[in-house]
């Protein structure tokens, strides 16, 4: 068990002319979790495709048990036992959960595709991951966090010798994370090589052997995790040491003016949610992955139907039957999905940032200012440290921390007074978070109203002035001040109602 298994050999990879990766050269022993660790953009995704063949190195090899590559194919990488969990998914939305588990090595009988032989296969799978998923539904009623685990499933089935794991915890509640982590140690057990990448540093300590720390595409350090802290990631990390994580609470700020009040709002996943959101205030809503988080803001927003409800805006009523009735109110929403509701991945940087902006950019009535647009798009850019080779690159082209920051530049580039953030920093790195964390407070204090669902408890309890809390889409209480904690937030997730 002392034997290399894999190692990376000066590695380096550009992208017009950016590197993303400068003379890398790491080892990855056999039943070992090895992190990597750094910001956005320190080119762990990178490397990680490199592996997973999905890119090609400029220079450098790739060695397995002594055997030298320039590079792989996909193909290639999955007969040397490479798997790879992307931090965004790779499933077929129209399909089933055991078609996408078997897509492209359908079980047969003689020429017939044998259906119930792959179900069963599937249940047996999801049995021995411990989660209950239904191998017929199709993939786009499932989920965020329940398509992480098919996409862990799907790379478990494969019986890989290395598994590659890029945020896979980022949308998962503290239960599914614990079965994640139950996972990863049996196949620790079996000599599998995981390579974990996470920016929740505490979930390293706990699950990993060794950490490299990344910085700008280039390797810093690799420390035995049993021999290392939080601090130091950090320092090696940003290349400076942060203050504290959380923007200090200062409820004193918080109006009572109502900016937004939702009553008796129902849909068909939530029952009878009624809440304020006050001016200069953070609302969180917890609660357990399926609780109805997500639902009830894109609810108000109208992205999703109502059964019932009233929503007021500064105290007028508003009929909000579609988005753009919502932004038409003043409401803005960050949502959960970047891939799949933030972006048009195949459309420029520069389209995405400025689209809901587009008519007041407009110099005459189908024309663009130019000047108006790049004055806007270069605002956000410093404001929120995106990093990017040219604002005309697909927003496809960016790290996953990036494309979030472009989703939150286009939502405050229309100064919404009521804005609505879901998971904002999943799958952003802590230097990042932090400036994530201090814009929503800025925000805060200059009177707008926000709502924030994060699967992160310390993120809830940091950052929210209040937290409603669901239960399988009921409504058990609001928590405020001291009463804001894990303990309290678990009990009422787990279904106890505040009488308080």
């Amino acid at each position: 068990m002392n034997q290399i298994h894999l190692e990376v050999c000066n590695i380096s990879k550009s992208f017009k002319g950016i590197h993303a990766l400068k003379d890398v050269s790491l080892d990855f022993k056999p039943g070992e979790v090895h992190a990597l660790l750094g910001e956005n953009g320190a080119g762990k995704s990178t490397l990680c495709n490199i592996l997973s063949g999905a890119i090609t190195p400029d220079e450098g090899k790739i060695r397995i048990n002594n055997q030298d590559y320039s590079f792989f194919t996909p193909t290639e990488a999955k007969e040397q036992g490479i798997g790879m969990i992307y931090q965004e998914f790779n499933l077929v939305p129209e399909m089933t959960v055991y078609e996408n588990l078997f897509l492209g090595k359908e079980i047969r009988k003689k020429i017939v595709i044998d259906k119930r032989e792959m179900i069963r296969q599937t249940k047996e799978l999801f049995q021995r991951m411990n989660i209950n998923i239904d191998p017929c539904a199709k993939i786009n009623q499932l989920s965020v966090a329940y398509c992480q685990l098919v996409e862990i499933g799907k790379v478990l089935k494969e019986h890989v010798k290395f598994m590659i794991m890029d945020e896979p915890t980022a949308p998962l509640t503290n239960t599914e994370v614990r079965t994640l982590f139950r996972i990863v140690n049996e196949l620790k057990e079996e000599g599998v090589t995981i390579i974990y990448i996470s920016h929740r540093i505490e979930e390293l300590f706990e699950i990993s052997d060794r950490i490299t720390v990344m910085r700008d595409g280039k390797k810093i350090q690799t420390l035995f995790t049993k021999e290392t802290t939080k601090d130091e990631l950090i320092r090696l990390m940003v290349g400076r040491t942060l203050e504290t994580e959380f923007p200090p609470k200062e409820d004193k700020n918080i109006s009572r003016e109502v900016l937004l009040e939702v009553r008796d709002l129902s849909t068909s996943v939530v029952r009878h949610i009624s809440f304020q959101l006050y001016k200069g205030e953070i609302l969180g809503l917890g609660g357990l992955v399926g609780a109805g988080r997500s639902e009830v803001v894109r609810a108000v927003f109208g992205a999703d139907k109502k059964k019932s409800g009233t929503i007021f805006v500064k105290g007028k009523e508003e009929f909000i039957s579609s988005p753009k009735k919502a932004i038409d109110a003043g409401i803005g929403l960050i949502p959960e999905d970047r891939k799949n509701q933030g972006l048009h991945l195949k459309q420029s940087i520069r389209l995405n940032a400025s689209l809901i902006k587009i008519k007041s950019l407009c110099r005459w009535k189908y024309t663009i200012s130019k000047e108006k647009e790049n004055e806007l798009i270069n605002d956000f850019i410093g404001k929120l440290s995106i990093r990017l080779a040219a604002v005309e690159d697909a927003a496809a082209s960016l790290s996953g921390g990036n494309q979030q920051k472009i989703v939150l530049a286009k939502w405050l580039s229309t100064n919404a007074d009521i804005l609505f953030f879901d998971e904002p920093t999943r799958g952003i790195d802590v230097g990042a978070k932090k400036e994530i964390y201090e814009l929503m407070d800025n925000l805060r204090r200059a009177g707008k109203g926000i709502i924030m669902i994060s699967s992160e408890m310390t993120e809830i309890i940091g950052m929210c002035n209040r937290v409603l809390v669901l239960h399988e889409g009921n409504q058990q209480g609001v928590l405020e001040g001291d009463q804001i904690c894990q303990e309290n937030i678990m009990r009422l997730a787990s279904g106890e109602v505040n009488e308080g």
